[in-house]
Formats: C-alpha cells, sequence, structure tokens
C-alpha cells in the first residue's frame, strides 16, 4: 500500500505546506512510498512534488490517497475520481464575509469553497477537520466519518540560527509584541494595533510591534491598516512583509509577547510556534484559538484593548507570573509533539485502508 498526497499548490514556508512535507517524511519513515501531487508550486518546492496529472500511473485501490481540501481546483477533480481509498483534511475555508470589502475575487472563491465543501460528503472515506472545530463543520454538512489530526509540525527548526541583522534591528531592548501571518481581514489586525496603541501610550512607550506577514493581493486592506497607524499616531509599528524563515526566527527571539485578535482560525499555527519559543501568548477565543492553545497561554474572551494592555503590562512587570504562562504553554504543547500527531495520522490510515 502507498500512501500520497494530493493539494492544488504546495507553497514554501506555508503552514499547510510544511505539514505536507512533514507528512510525507513520516510516512516514509514508517516504510510507505510517499508522493505529494499538486497542480501549482513555488519553484523553491520543485524537488518536493509531482504534477497531479501523473498519479494515474501509480493509482490503485489498494492505495490511501490523503487530500489536503481547499479552494476547488482540478485536483479536487481528480482526487474524486480516483479508485483509490480516501482520506480529506480539511483545513477550513475563511468565510467571505470578511473579504468582501477587501478583495472581491478571494471572497467569491471563499464562497464557491464553502459550497464545494457540500459536494463531496459521499465520496470520501474519512473526513478529518485539524481541529474540532474544523471537524464539527464536516460533520454539520453531513460527513459521516469524521475524525481530528492536528496539523502535524517540526518545532526543533526553530533552534536553528536567525538572520543576523534581523536580530540586530529588532532585539533592541525594547518590549516588542509580535503577530505572525498573512495581514487578511479576519485576523483582526487592526485589533492588535489598537491593543498595542494603548500599551504604549498608557503603560511602556519603549516598546514595539512587529507584524510579521505577508499582504501581496490584499493591498486595499493593508492600506487601511496603515492609515489606522497614522490616525492613532502609533509609532514603532514594523510591517514585514513576507520574510524568509531566518528572519521569522529573529522576530520570535526579540518577542516578548505573541497578540492574536482573529475572529476566524481553523487552527493557529504560529499560537504553537511562540509557545514553543517560550513567548506569552494571548489569545482572543475565536474559531479553533482556545482549542488550539490547549489550556496555555491567556484567552480572552471580550475585546477589551486598554485592559488586554494593561494585562501585558501586569506580565511584563511580573517575572513569576510572566514564568508560570510560559510553563504552562510548553505543557499544552506536549499534546502537538511529533510523536503523539504521528501516531493519530497512522492510526487514521489504518482505519481507511482497513488494515
Amino acid at each position: 500500500m502507498d500512501v500520497h498526497q494530493f493539494a492544488a499548490s504546495l507553497s514554501y514556508g506555508d503552514a499547510i505546506s510544511d505539514e505536507m512535507l512533514e507528512i510525507q517524511s513520516v510516512l516514509r519513515e514508517k516504510g510507505f512510498r510517499s508522493e505529494i501531487f499538486v497542480k501549482m508550486f513555488d519553484p523553491r518546492s520543485a524537488k518536493h512534488i509531482k504534477d497531479y496529472r501523473e498519479y494515474k500511473k501509480v493509482s490503485s485501490p489498494k492505495n490511501v490517497v490523503i487530500f489536503h481540501f481547499s479552494i476547488g481546483s482540478a485536483v479536487s477533480k481528480l482526487f474524486f475520481r480516483v479508485p483509490d481509498k480516501k482520506m480529506m483534511i480539511y483545513h477550513n475555508i475563511t468565510p467571505h464575509e470578511f473579504f468582501v470589502d477587501s478583495h472581491r475575487v478571494l471572497a467569491r472563491e471563499c464562497y464557491k469553497g464553502r459550497l464545494e465543501i457540500n459536494l463531496f460528503v459521499d465520496k470520501v472515506d474519512l473526513a478529518v477537520g485539524d481541529s474540532e472545530f474544523n471537524r464539527q463543520e464536516l460533520e454539520a454538512v453531513g460527513y459521516k466519518a469524521t475524525a481530528v489530526l492536528p496539523i502535524l509540525m517540526n518545532f526543533s527548526k526553530f533552534d536553528g540560527q536567525p538572520d543576523a541583522a534581523t536580530e540586530k534591528i529588532f532585539d533592541n531592548g525594547k518590549t516588542t509584541l509580535l503577530y505572525v501571518g498573512r495581514l487578511i481581514p479576519n485576523k483582526k489586525i487592526e485589533d492588535v494595533l489598537k491593543t498595542y496603541h494603548f500599551y504604549k501610550r498608557y503603560f511602556n512607550p519603549d516598546s514595539q510591534l512587529i507584524l510579521a506577514g505577508d499582504y501581496r493581493g490584499l493591498e486595499r486592506h493593508f492600506a487601511s491598516l496603515q492609515e489606522l497607524v497614522a490616525k492613532l499616531k502609533i509609532m514603532d509599528v514594523h510591517f514585514s512583509g513576507h520574510v524568509e524563515f531566518a528572519e521569522l526566527l529573529a522576530f520570535y527571539r526579540a518577542a516578548d509577547f505573541y497578540i492574536s485578535m482573529s475572529e476566524h482560525e481553523g487552527f493557529g499555527v504560529p499560537l504553537l510556534e511562540a509557545f514553543y519559543n517560550k513567548i506569552p501568548v494571548i489569545g482572543y477565543a475565536a474559531g479553533a484559538v482556545e482549542e488550539t492553545m490547549n489550556g496555555g497561554g491567556v484567552t480572552l474572551y471580550k475585546k477589551d484593548f486598554l485592559k488586554t494592555a494593561a494585562l501585558i503590562d501586569r506580565i511584563q512587570s511580573d517575572g513569576a507570573l510572566r514564568a508560570r504562562i510560559v510553563e504552562g504553554q510548553l505543557r499544552s504543547l506536549e499534546k502537538y509533539s511529533r510523536e503523539n500527531v504521528s501516531r493519530v495520522l497512522i492510526e487514521h490510515i489504518e482505519r481507511v485502508s482497513g488494515g
């Protein structure tokens, strides 16, 4: 039995793409032949992929194919036609309402994607969400066999060397608040900015905010964030744009707090990255955020920017409290160890194959 993966694309440095590579690594370690079949890919990822149209050469009813569902593509059409046993991983699609005012094409594609998820109810042997939040969405639209598989992550890569220049610039003694991820509307970056505004103005003028994420294709939304910075006269706000991994490492090394004000998350990889890097996390409990944090960090159930700023100041001034938060986050992270998630992955594959 071979176990292969299908996806519309394989990007470079993207959380889901990284997971595909980790799944492939685990499968090969377990003795399976395993390839990744995609339609589009970043040139830097070319050595890891095969063209999805080549899959017919290796297709077999004995195989298990894992499909990472995203907005509809020719890959999904082929996946549902092959005779192989099928497991689908649903990473969630952001509701289109978040993009209506900033990106009409993305709003349309997200709307279509959420309709398409209904079409495959009877076409997979197992539908998996990477959180219970996502699994419940699958169950709600009619999938009978569902399960949870947390995103498989390689935390050891964060033990590497950060970019020296970036570290020198940003690890500068200022209290540093960090957000990592695309600057898209559902992430509510404006709420991160408002929290930082109160923190810098009323509690700690010697502070900075790093917003480490790509905004290409969402220039209208990015412009609105810049307008907010200007309106509130917020200083020391750094929009990084897309960064290489070594630069991201430098941001994590510089950070004193990780802030999430997102209002829709199917999982939340940067939350766990911050856990691993021993950075206290403050996250608003939307979507799968609280579930992902698994009892670690500080969860907000209401948005009050001034009180959140005061909370940051309280943690920053109390070393014992900070240490307890970090210790709790490291305990919460045990659930997501490579060993634990790999075991769950293999159990799901055996369930699908009948082994």
